[in-house]
Parts: C-alpha cells; sequence; structure tokens
C-alpha cells in the first residue's frame, strides 16, 4: 500500500509540471511580467527624441481579437511572436542599440519562454495544420519591423521606435494569457 501512495504521490508532483498540465499554454512564463520590465529598462533615449521616427507597423487586426483563439492557436501564436522577438534581438545590428547585461537578460528569457511553449505545443497533436494564417500574419508583421530597421539603418532612434512597438506585442501576449486564463 504505502508503495502505491509513492506513485500517486510522483504522479501528482510530474503532472504538476507545466509541461505535463492540460493548461500548459497559460503557464505563468508566458506573458513574463520580467521580460517586459527587462525591456523596458532598455530605453536608451526618450521615446520623444524619435517622434519623427514613429510609424505604424500595423499590429495584424486578425490578433487584436484574442478571444477568438483556443488555447493551442493562442499558444502558437504566442510563440511565434517570442520567436520573432528573439530572433530580432538577436541580430549582430541589435548590440549596439542595448546594454548588453540587459539584452542578454532579456533574450535569455524569451528563449526561456519559447522552449516553455515549445513543449507545450510538442503535446498538441495536428499543431502544425492549425492557424497558418495568424503565424503568417505574425512573420508579416516582423518581416516590416525588419524593413524599417534597414531602412533606417538601424539608427538609435528607430530601434527605440521598434523597442516601443516591441512592448505593444508582450503586452499583447499577457492579455491573451490573461483571457485564457478566465
Amino acid at each position: 500500500m504505502a508503495l502505491s501512495v509513492s506513485v500517486l504521490l510522483a504522479l501528482v508532483m510530474l503532472c504538476s509540471n507545466p509541461a505535463c498540465s492540460q493548461d500548459c499554454a497559460l503557464h505563468s512564463s508566458h506573458g513574463n511580467p520580467e521580460t517586459f520590465t527587462l525591456l523596458s529598462q532598455m530605453e536608451k533615449i526618450s521615446i520623444l527624441s524619435c517622434l519623427k521616427d514613429r510609424t505604424d507597423f500595423s499590429f495584424p487586426q486578425m490578433l487584436v481579437d484574442g478571444n477568438k483563439f483556443e488555447k493551442t492557436e493562442a499558444t502558437l501564436v504566442m510563440h511565434e511572436m517570442l520567436q520573432q522577438i528573439f530572433h530580432l534581438f538577436s541580430k549582430s545590428d541589435s548590440l549596439v542599440a542595448w546594454d548588453e547585461t540587459l539584452l542578454d537578460k532579456f533574450l535569455a528569457g524569451l528563449h526561456q519562454q519559447v522552449d516553455d511553449l515549445e513543449t507545450c505545443l510538442e503535446e498538441e497533436k495536428n499543431v502544425e495544420l492549425l492557424s497558418e494564417n495568424s503565424r503568417l500574419a505574425v512573420k508579416r508583421y516582423f518581416h516590416g519591423i525588419i524593413l524599417y530597421l534597414e531602412k533606417k539603418v538601424y539608427s538609435h532612434c528607430a530601434w527605440e521606435v521598434v523597442r516601443v512597438e516591441i512592448r505593444r506585442c508582450l503586452f499583447f501576449i499577457n492579455e491573451l494569457t490573461a483571457k485564457l486564463r478566465k
């Protein structure tokens, strides 16, 4: 009988792990406030001095209404966005724009969130068939951001405008996670 209790206890502990949980997509690391805070701390120049460089990156309208997302599709969208943000800030051109220590912490936080979401997505079947439109919308959105940076020759103001836009993305992920937890 003691062995049965031990096995049950082990299963309970194992399944309290987010990778085993049915609500994996809603793990607390997704929409991580620390990542948002680090990005805010990375500000080097005031956005007010860069007003002439502002642009509308056209955040995908289909993503704005996150209420329509199933948990799996929301997980895919969050994964794609975090992956795109990671790649954007991993570019060698971003090193000159940011404090290296803050950038490293920011990238480490993003990497952890991407890994956690990949674990969640591995549990889902036919995940590739879902939300290709949403995934493409995210890729187009980030492609526009990259084109903007190239056009502005990766200037400090261009990076600051992008940093503010990425805060919007992280806020979207936070809001989406909160909606899905309800």
